[in-house]
């Protein structure tokens, strides 16, 4: 039996939690830019040119998701490798993962923001 399995096991979760926000925080991103080529596209086919407004915010939009993306799996990597030493270490360690979560909160929160921001910006335009 390995020690502190369920430690162990509930660490991998999380890791793989964070893992998964941030597959979806990236298809997102992917999904934003692939509908710009779409309109693109739709507009040089029907010969409308400038009939769908295009800006490069979708672009920068894309990059800030896998970006901030690969700033969680960055940030959750070392966490998991942190704790799970922890988790077998013989000492006692005061548990502290504020400054983890609050950072990866604010990268979302900023995230949405912009994200609201982004989308308010384009239906004004409209």
């Amino acid at each position: 039996m390995i020690k502190n399995f369920t430690d162990h096991t509930a660490n991998l979760r999380t890791y793989l939690a964070w893992i998964r926000t941030a597959i979806a925080i990236m298809a997102f991103g992917f999904i934003i830019e692939k509908f710009d080529i779409f309109l693109t596209y739709i507009e040089h086919s029907l010969g409308n040119e400038g009939h769908f407004y295009h800006f490069k915010s979708a672009e920068v939009v894309s990059l800030t998701l896998f970006i901030v993306s690969i700033i969680i799996v960055i940030i959750s990597t070392f966490q998991f490798f942190f704790f799970q030493k922890t988790i077998e270490s013989e000492k006692t360690v005061k548990f502290n993962a504020t400054k983890t979560v609050l950072l990866i909160s604010a990268l979302i929160v900023l995230l949405g923001v912009f994200l609201m921001i982004y989308i308010g910006f384009q239906v004004v335009k409209h």
